[in-house]
């Protein structure tokens, strides 16, 4: 399943917020997913320096995370997909290659 980064400002000195934030995304992807339309809130990662915060969904298209974004009131500056890799997926690809 595809994974998106949802970009929000948040401002140094609201840690507090960050973690309210965290719980609305969860609470969001959970709702969707009982009403039929799967969103996984994978977690979050916070810039201070930058003011950003990027939360990351799993879902089947970004309409659905855009959908996840808006009920959890993240403020989105955008929504992109993103690819991920690991030491792991690169060590098993080595294997299998």
């Amino acid at each position: 399943m595809p994974s998106y980064l949802v970009e929000a400002y948040l401002a140094r000195g609201e840690t507090g917020e960050r973690s309210a934030r965290e719980r609305r995304a969860r609470s969001a992807a959970e709702e969707l997913t009982r009403e039929g339309t799967h969103v996984r809130f994978a977690g979050t990662t916070h810039v201070p320096e930058d003011e950003l915060c990027f939360f990351t969904f799993e879902a089947a298209s970004a309409s659905d995370v855009v959908l996840a974004a808006e009920l959890a009131e993240l403020d989105a500056l955008r929504v992109v997909e993103v690819t991920h890799s690991s030491e792991r997926s690169n060590e098993a690809h080595k294997v299998s290659g």
